[in-house]
């Protein structure tokens, strides 16, 4: 960074609050540039080293303590080969920013080319962009929007990078649409933010301590918003001190994992301006924090990449994160991430639960889920003994599982480890099976009794239930055991006895083999009932694989 300070003015409330933020940026080299240099010798010896003392003083305790100051003159042209020869060797020094991150390009200018349309700028804060790609403008505008041309100061180019000075021509979008606050960024790759969980730091020249929740103006990349600020591990911020703290956006921002913020306050420091701190965004829409949530994000911001990785997957929860996801909020490049992900499931810390998208799962979680599958087993077993198992779905209901691919490895991992049994559609623990007391049992054969009597017109639930004076979910479940053990077929909402599908089988078998196909007319004649339980019989058969459905007939499956 360069402090530019005019040698008739001297150091300013500007000139401290630029070195603050500056410094709460991040920014940790620079030169100090004494401008109208020409101006100083009618002013005397004694202004030039008053104007040197207040600059000293001003940068103590800076990254610019120690720095040179160079005088300069844009009207003699005095200082100026000195200063550019300055300037390259520090630029020469520094490390290029990295550009393997997710694209990013906070917007400051937004006009109109005839002829190309829409053109945006900025300096690219993070990743590439390349001619044709497709793009998102957060927040509001997610496109896409292809990137028709590109240029670095002038020069068209077919790829920019991280730290370039950049614009955009995008196709399909009308400038009056953009504003300054706005951000380039790759389709698909980051999404506009309303919480941030951010590490931040008090300047010590605030006069006094800040209370646990306070509302501030953020200033982010190019954008600014009012936020609520809530300290997360102490009851109040003082001055020089550093914490962890939640932000709640007035409205959506466009935000990138590791980018600096600024902090500015509704009045302005005594000799300054209005900053009063700022720090480094760490996740971008978590949770709600209680009190106290500080230990869960400090290893989340000291951690290296496989730490933020597992950190960031424990978060997610049962839902997990693509590759893409972590990508948006890892602070790695896409070769890295891949390799550590990798590591990662070799070393059963993380689990590839959907190959197709690619979405991982914290081991440490998915060990959790499945714990709690075999806890909610084990108590409907214990509530429901002469049930055969929990049905598979209202199990997934049960375990907050959004995702089917998730739950199908749940139920694989379970099964291979011998823990669980998927019978039918229903899931129970190995070795476990339905069983009623001496009551259940009496109840059990009262209803395959009644069964039995009413042959190929059995009662309703409700009407069994009234028969044997129990409850028509006990009903249910008995006949949810008889079925498990083969003496009761169900059909649709019906239940029949074995003995009376499998004499009708016998029937319906013998007559096509004498014919070639059966109508529903013939096959009605055949039960001896009404429709109401002729059709549901039908569709019993052909589930058993028993007839095949040829337009208005049925005809005998080959066996």
């Amino acid at each position: 960074g360069l402090l530019v300070v005019a040698a008739d003015e001297g150091v300013m409330p500007q000139t401290r609050e630029h070195i603050d933020i500056c410094s709460l940026l991040g920014v940790r080299r620079g030169l100090v540039v004494l401008t109208k240099a020409d101006l100083l010798p009618p002013l005397g010896a004694e202004w030039e080293a008053l104007v040197r003392d207040d600059l000293r003083a001003a940068v103590q305790g800076t990254f610019l303590e120690g720095a040179p100051v160079m005088a300069v003159s844009a009207r003699s042209g005095a200082g100026l080969p000195e200063l550019t020869a300055a300037i390259a060797a520090m630029a020469a020094g520094l490390a290029e920013r990295p550009a393997d991150g997710p694209a990013f390009l906070p917007i400051d200018r937004a006009f109109s080319v005839k002829g190309f349309g829409c053109v945006v700028t900025g300096t690219l804060l993070s990743g590439t962009l390349k001619l044709d790609e497709l793009a998102s403008l957060l927040p509001g505008l997610p496109g896409p929007f292809r990137v028709r041309s590109l240029q670095v100061h002038g020069q068209s180019v077919e790829q920019v990078r991280a730290g370039q000075r950049v614009a955009v021509n995008l196709t399909g979008l009308q400038t009056a649409q953009v504003h300054r606050g706005m951000a380039v960024v790759r389709e698909g790759e980051l999404a506009a933010a309303r919480v941030l969980d951010v590490e931040w730091s008090l300047l010590p020249t605030v006069p006094q301590p800040l209370g646990r929740r306070t509302r501030q103006l953020l200033s982010l990349g190019t954008a600014h918003a009012e936020v609520s600020v809530r300290l997360l591990d102490v009851e109040q911020l003082r001055p020089g001190e550093r914490c962890f703290a939640q932000l709640r956006l007035a409205q959506p921002l466009a935000a990138l994992p590791g980018e600096r913020f600024i902090v500015r306050g509704s009045s302005a420091l005594e000799g300054r301006g209005h900053t009063i701190g700022g720090g480094r965004v760490l996740t971008l829409d978590p949770p709600r924090r209680k009190k106290g949530a500080a230990d869960t994000l400090k290893p989340f911001a000291e951690a290296d990449l496989p730490g933020r990785i597992t950190w960031l997957l424990t978060e997610s929860g049962y839902v997990g994160l693509t590759e893409q996801e972590l990508f948006g909020r890892a602070s790695a490049g896409p070769r890295e991430l891949s390799r550590t992900l990798e590591q990662l499931a070799a070393k059963g810390r993380v689990l590839l639960v959907d190959k197709e998208r690619r979405r991982y799962l914290s081991a440490e979680v998915f060990a959790g889920l499945s714990a709690r599958a075999i806890a909610l087993l084990e108590a409907f077993h214990h509530r429901h003994p002469e049930r055969e198992g929990l049905p598979r779905e209202e199990l997934r209901q049960r375990l907050g599982v959004s995702s089917e691919r998730t739950f199908a490895r749940l139920l694989g991992g379970l099964t291979e480890a011998r823990r669980l049994e998927l019978p039918g559609e229903v899931a129970r623990l190995a070795g476990r099976r339905a069983s009623l007391d001496a009551r259940g049992s009496s109840l059990k054969e009262a209803a395959l009794a009644a069964l039995e009597t009413a042959a190929l017109a059995p009662p309703t639930h409700a009407e069994l239930a009234q028969a044997l004076k129990v409850p028509a979910e006990r009903v249910v479940e008995l006949l949810t055991v008889l079925v498990s053990e083969g003496r009761v077929h169900k059909a649709s909402e019906l239940h029949f006895a074995a003995s009376a599908i499998d004499a009708l089988e016998r029937r319906l078998v013998q007559h096509l083999s004498t014919h070639p196909s059966l109508t529903t007319l013939q096959f009605k004649q055949l039960v001896g009932q009404s429709r109401k339980f002729v059709i549901p019989l039908a569709e019993l058969f052909d589930a058993r694989k028993v007839t095949l459905r040829v337009g208005d007939t049925r005809v005998l499956r080959k066996r």
